[in-house]
Order: C-alpha cells, then sequence, then structure tokens
C-alpha cells in the first residue's frame, strides 16, 4: 500500500472526515468504469455503531467482496469502517443502492465471529453493532503493519577503518537498530555511519514494527503432576481430542494445581492443527501479569496478551495476529473473548466464579456465560476453573451438562490452612480499633518464626465515610447518592463508583466548623496504620488498585512478596486472585461480614468464595497455614461452613434455597434501570414502561422503585428486576417490551440480562 493510499485509508478508519461526493476511492476504482458492464452484488454492511441491522450498498461482482471483509462506506455525510454481513450476488436491486466506497486490507471477520455478534446482541438485547465494535476494537490492524529503517553489517570491511567506524560495526553486530541509534551507542556522529552505508559496510533493512509472535513449543513438557493431577489431565485432554463442543469443570482446592492441569489441555488443543488457537481468560489485569511466567515456562514463549491497560501498538500488533491466525495462545480479560479467532479449540476460564467476569458498563455481560455459547457456537472445548465454583457452573456439573474433573488435594506434602472464627461480640478490639487481640498475635507468632501474614480488609482508602462532628454533614459525591471514601495518604475524598476527587476541606462545608471532619469505619489504610502501631519494625505495604495501579506495579510487589521483602501485606480482594506466596503462612480476615449486608441475592455465595480464596493464600507450600476471620455473626450458614471447610454442605443449602424460590440457576434474571436527568422525568418515564410490559406465563415483574443508587452523575435511576421459569425466553420478553416503548430523548433505559449488581 502506497504512503499516499495508507493516509486515505487512516483517515477513513478514524471516521472523522466528511465524505467528498459520492464516488469511487482508490480501492474500487474501476467499478465506475465497469458498472455498464459487470453485474452488480447486494452487500449488507455491519458498523461498529449502535444500529440495529446492517445497511445495503452495491458493488461490482468483479471486486470479490465475501462476507467478513472490512470496508468503507458512507452513511450520511460520513464515510465509515465496517464489516461485511452478507453478500447476495448478482442482485437486481443493487443498481438503486449506494456504492461501497473502500475495499480495506486484513484479515476478514470470521464467519464464527460474525455469528456470535448476532448471537450475542439477541441474548443481551443490544444492537449488533454495539457488540461489533468490541470485536473491531483496532481498525489500524487492517492495515499493513508500519516498518522501519535498520542498519546491519554487510560483512565487507570499510576502505579505511578508523576507531570510530570500528566501534560502529561492532555496535551494529550486536543488534540491529536506526542510524540514530547506532550513532549513539557507538558515540559518534550521524556523518561516520552514513560513510559506512555509503561504503557498502552496513545496509539498510525494512524491519516491521509488529513482527508476528514466536509459536509454543509444543516439544516442551510441563511440571511432574501427582496421580490425582495425572487423571485430571488425562480426562479434559481426551475431551479436546474428541474435538466439538464440551464443558469441564476443574473443581479444585486453593493450591492443588489447576493450573498445571489445564495448561496440558492447552498443549494438546494446540497439537490439533498447526493454526489451532488457545484462550485462557482471566478475571484481573494483575493476574494476567502474574501469571505469564508459568504459560512462558510450559511453552517458551509469552502468550500473547489482551486486556485494557496494554499499549496502543501491542493492541494493534495482537488483534492483527490473531485475526490471522497466527497468534496461537492468548492470555487476557473478558474482552479477550470477542477478539476474532479464527481456529478456536480450546477457551479456559480461570477463576471462574469471579464477579469480575462480569461487565456492568456499556455492553453488560457476563464472560463466562458468553464464552460457553462462543465454543457452543464454534464447536471447541471449555474448561471452567475454580476452588470455589459458580452455583449456576456447579448445578450444571451436577446435573451432568458439564464434567465435573475434581482436584480434591493440595498439591504435594502442602495441606489447606486451619480456619478460625472470631467473635467480635465476644473477643472485641480495643475502643478505637478494628482487629482484635486474637489476629495480633498470630500475626507476632508468624513473625517470630520469620514468616509472613496477610490481613483481608476489601474497602479501599482510610475510611468509606467523613462525617462532621458538629452538625452530622456527611461528605457526599456530586449528583451522586454515594459516600465519598476518605484516603490519608493523598488527603483526598474519592468517589469510587464516578471517578469525583476533592481535597479534604478544612472546614464543614455545611456549618464552618473548622478540623470537625472524623472519619467513620476502616479501610486499608486505616488498617495499615493500625497494624503499623503494633508492629512499627514490620515492613508492610498495601496491595490495592490504589497502589499497584498498573502491570509493572502488581509485578514489582509480588517479586517483593516472593522475595521475602515484606513482612505483613494488607490488601483488598485483590489478593485472593491466584497469587502464589510461598513463605505467607498467616490470614486475618478483618471484616467479613462487610459482602453480607445489602439485599443480594449472591451475598453468601460470594462472600463464601472470596473468603475462601483469601484463606487458601496461607500455606501453600511446606509451611502449615492459618486463617483466622473476624465476624460479627459466626452463627451464620456462611461462617460455619468457612470455619468446617465444608463447601459441599454450604452449596448444597444454597441450592436448595435457589430452587425453591425459583432464583438463579433455577430460574433466570434480568434488570432494566430507567434513568433520567430529574427526579419527575425518571417517575414518569419509568411508569410509562411498567404500563407496556407483556404479559407472560412464568415470569414476574418488580417495580418501578428507585435503585439503591437512585442518582449517579446526575440521573436519576429506577429499577425493574424481571424472574422467570427457565423455559421463558427473557431476551424475546425484553426486546419486545422494550420495542413497545417510546421515551423522552433525554431517558436511558439500561437493560442487564442475568444481573450481578443490584445497585
Amino acid at each position: 500500500m502506497t504512503s499516499t493510499a495508507r493516509r486515505r485509508a487512516m483517515e477513513a478508519l478514524k471516521r472523522q472526515r466528511t465524505a467528498p461526493p459520492l464516488g469511487p476511492l482508490f480501492a474500487v476504482a474501476e467499478e465506475g468504469a465497469a458498472f455498464e458492464h459487470d453485474t452488480l452484488d447486494k452487500v449488507s454492511v455491519q458498523f461498529p455503531l449502535p444500529l440495529p441491522e446492517p445497511f445495503d450498498y452495491r458493488a461490482a461482482s468483479s471486486l470479490g467482496i465475501e462476507p467478513g471483509m472490512h470496508v468503507i462506506a458512507p452513511i450520511g455525510t460520513r464515510l465509515v469502517r465496517g464489516v461485511v454481513w452478507r453478500v447476495e450476488k448478482d442482485h437486481p436491486g443493487a443498481a438503486n443502492l449506494k456504492a461501497i466506497e473502500e475495499v480495506l486490507p486484513g484479515s476478514p471477520l470470521p464467519s464464527i465471529s460474525r455469528d456470535f455478534v448476532d448471537w450475542s446482541a439477541k441474548y443481551l438485547v443490544r444492537p449488533a453493532g454495539d457488540l461489533l465494535r468490541m470485536v473491531a476494537r483496532s481498525p489500524e490492524a487492517l492495515l499493513p503493519p508500519p516498518t522501519h529503517i535498520v542498519l546491519a553489517p554487510t560483512g565487507e570491511t570499510p576502505p579505511k577503518v578508523t576507531e570510530a567506524r570500528a566501534r560502529v560495526l561492532e555496535e551494529a553486530a550486536k543488534e540491529h537498530v536506526s542510524a540514530a541509534e547506532l550513532a549513539r551507542r557507538a558515540d559518534v556522529s550521524s556523518a561516520v555511519v552514513k560513510g559506512l552505508v555509503d561504503c557498502g559496510a552496513l545496509t539498510k533493512l525494512e524491519i516491521s514494527e509488529d513482527p508476528p509472535f514466536p509459536a509454543p513449543d509444543l516439544s516442551m513438557s510441563g511440571k511432574a503432576l501427582s496421580a490425582i493431577q495425572t487423571a485430571a489431565a488425562d480426562r479434559v485432554c481426551a475431551f479436546v481430542r474428541d474435538g466439538g463442543f464440551h464443558v469441564s469443570l476443574l473443581d479444585g482446592v486453593t493450591g492443588s494445581g489447576k493450573t498445571e492441569v489445564y495448561l496440558e489441555a492447552a498443549a494438546e488443543a494446540l497439537k490439533q492443527a498447526p493454526d489451532a488457537q488457545v484462550l485462557v481468560l482471566l478475571p484481573e489485569i494483575a493476574l494476567t501479569q502474574s501469571a505469564m511466567s508459568r504459560f512462558e515456562a510450559r511453552f517458551g514463549v509469552t502468550p500473547v496478551e489482551w486486556h485494557s491497560a496494554i499499549p496502543h501498538k501491542a493492541r494493534r500488533r495482537a488483534w492483527r495476529e490473531i485475526a490471522a491466525g497466527r497468534a496461537r495462545l492468548i492470555v487476557g480479560a473478558r474482552s479477550a473473548l470477542f477478539l476474532p479467532y479464527p481456529n478456536l479449540k480450546l477457551i479456559v476460564v480461570d477463576e471462574e466464579h469471579d464477579p469480575s467476569y462480569k461487565q456492568e458498563e456499556g455492553v453488560i455481560y457476563q464472560a463466562r456465560d458468553l464464552a460457553v455459547a462462543r465454543a457452543k457456537l464454534g464447536s471447541c472445548a471449555v474448561i471452567l476453573a475454580s476452588a470455589t465454583p459458580s452455583l449456576e457452573t456447579l448445578v450444571n456439573a451436577q446435573a451432568g451438562r458439564y464434567a465435573h474433573v475434581e482436584l480434591p488435594s493440595r498439591h504435594g506434602t502442602a495441606e489447606l490452612p486451619d480456619v478460625e472464627l472470631i467473635d467480635l461480640k465476644i473477643d472485641a478490639p480495643e475502643k478505637g480499633r478494628w482487629i482484635s487481640p486474637k489476629l495480633i498475635r498470630a500475626c507476632a507468632e508468624a513473625m517470630l518464626r520469620g514468616e509472613q501474614s496477610l490481613f483481608y480488609m476489601n474497602r479501599r482508602g482510610y475510611a468509606p465515610l467523613t462525617l462532621c462532628r458538629a452538625c452530622g454533614h456527611r461528605m457526599q459525591s456530586p449528583e451522586t447518592d454515594s459516600w465519598l471514601v476518605e484516603h490519608r495518604y493523598s488527603g483526598r475524598l474519592v468517589c469510587h463508583l464516578t471517578g469525583f476527587s476533592m481535597p479534604k476541606p478544612k472546614a464543614c462545608p455545611e456549618c464552618q466548623t473548622p478540623d470537625s471532619f472524623t472519619s467513620i469505619g476502616p479501610g486499608v489504610e486505616r488498617i495499615e496504620e493500625e497494624v503499623r502501631e503494633f508492629f512499627p519494625a514490620a515492613r508492610i505495604e498495601i496491595f490495592s488498585s490504589d497502589t499497584t495501579p498498573d502491570g509493572d506495579a502488581v509485578r514489582a510487589l509480588v517479586k517483593r512478596m516472593e522475595d521475602g521483602e515484606i513482612d505483613i501485606l494488607i490488601g483488598t480482594q485483590i489478593v485472593a486472585k491466584g497469587h502464589n506466596f510461598p513463605n505467607l503462612t498467616f490470614v486475618g480476615v478483618v471484616d467479613a461480614d462487610l459482602g453480607l449486608k445489602g439485599g443480594d441475592l449472591r451475598a453468601g455465595e460470594r462472600t463464601f468464595q472470596l473468603v475462601s480464596q483469601v484463606a487458601g493464600r496461607a500455606g501453600r507450600h511446606e509451611k502449615a497455614g492459618r486463617a483466622l476471620i473476624q465476624t460479627y455473626a459466626p452463627q451464620e450458614p456462611v461462617m460455619q461452613a468457612l470455619a468446617a471447610q465444608d463447601r459441599d454442605a454450604f452449596f448444597a443449602a444454597e441450592i436448595a434455597e435457589r430452587e425453591a424460590a425459583g432464583m438463579p440457576p433455577y430460574g433466570r434474571l434480568a434488570a432494566i434501570i430507567v434513568s433520567a436527568p430529574n427526579e419527575q422525568l425518571a417517575n414518569d418515564a419509568s411508569k410509562a414502561m411498567g404500563e407496556k410490559a407483556p404479559v407472560v406465563d412464568g415470569l414476574d415483574l418488580w417495580g418501578p422503585a428507585p435503585a439503591p443508587l437512585s442518582v449517579i452523575r446526575g440521573m436519576h435511576r429506577r429499577r425493574f428486576l424481571i424472574r422467570a421459569n427457565r423455559g421463558v425466553d427473557v431476551s424475546a420478553f425484553l426486546a419486545a417490551w422494550a420495542g413497545r416503548v417510546k421515551l423522552h430523548s433525554a431517558v436511558r433505559v439500561q437493560i442487564d440480562v442475568d444481573p450481578y449488581s443490584f445497585l
């Protein structure tokens, strides 16, 4: 592609210019001349915009446009990038349509990706264009990769070898770099480098900025497996070899070696074909970063990464190589599910229970469920791995819909930690403190043994509420119902819902009393302050999204912990996500009751999963582990199950309750949030919508009612909740309902199929 062509294509890809008078661009330049002699095709193009269906255009048959190709076509006065969805050859009505403006290079979108977009759009009740936008995430990847010029030795000896020239040739032999970089490394002027090029001692090479990724080395073997691990690996590998759609629950206690088992399945899948691809989904970017070394040790190469934190260039390269089928082993967060894999053989959803797989903004979806749907559409295998499976997955395994592959014990000599409850009504902390004496003693004992401790508190910042002692005023986020969280290290009050931030005022804005604020409740910063008072000489660090905002920071902290440079780690739920600290033997859960507050259907399940995962960080190697859990409700079934480490009894009780109530996984839930810029409009719109709801047998509709967070970013929110029997098509009901209602243009309607958040 010429530089002019690249420039014009990039302008169109950005979708920021006004279209010229309609006429052919360079890629379709022959259509006008061939119009009278060539047949015309009707080309349906889906755009990555909130449009419900493709638009139709004409194209000369000789252009050979096929489904999946990327094109540019006019919408109004704009030229917009889209994907060909269907082609009807030699269509008699095509002459009356607008023309395709340009055909872009790049790998066509596979048919399975287009099917997945259509299926997901229907299931989630979203325009297909919204889903396509998630697939077509890197427009620049459609163009050939950019190149740059480097210099390399030719082997020819220059007519005159000076000391400066010798240094240049020595550096050039080490690595091929640009002329400017070569001059810098050799500490010479650019004229010396140019002279070596002119005399033929150095030659110019054009190098791609986005080279292909190295292929996994399938001759390498993994770690030695125990007999239990080998049996589990044999089962999942057999499912992969058999081909077709199959789902397995890899159900193993913390530290049982689930990763090593599914890596064997990944190796088996990659052996199926030279272009076979494997996707491993991880719930958090932090876990993606920490897992890379394990994949590299197994396959000799670093997997291709995909998550929100990768830089633009890496995103462009990854998308292009995945679409071409050359990137074979991909590790990423939930959005990686939507990449255009032409030959996906295995999807692994690690920590499948994790709520991070639920996308709560934009297109709302549960990545675990869509992974199973994607595998079914593409006839590939799925492994759902967890020590604490979601109730939905566990019920499917118990019913025989999923294979149930179990790892009931830890690998090697490691044992599960001892778990004990601390009743805070009996063993209360000192006044003004949040950590009981039992927790402090256990931490001190671990330090005396030269071992590490972890205090878990799932709340960021210093305190969740800042209150005026004089008038009772609570610092609240503007245009939102949520309170501002104090962050003492930065001296700011922060809304974790909207991102709003402000310096902590010197005086109360309500009564103007100076220095009247008091901090209510603990966050990790307050726990760190308290722990430091008890252990002033200890090396203490906080592990949260505030202290580790990116992958480099996570890797650095994890390495310090692994190297024994930290004595006590204080963390939020990020510490529970798959980290393996060999010398960590004590875990103290400061507030186990936090997740039980509110009316969340999954509160007990989530609390059990999260606290179990946190406790499971202790004693993962030879040394014995111990976990103490502070609670004001030790009699609660979830707390008793945690103390007894009796997961099966707890889940059996949860399953019975859900079945009796017809709740997931024995029924279906959906939610609709109606938002408007003022309260009256929100009430009127939600009332009008409620009046138009279809009546369906086996379906209950509750609402409208103010959402628990009734105002966010100035939008007043009203909520409907739908419960349906399993046989009811909830997506069809929601689509029919939405189609009946015409609301004010300022009103926003958000549909959430299978909601996880009830705020």
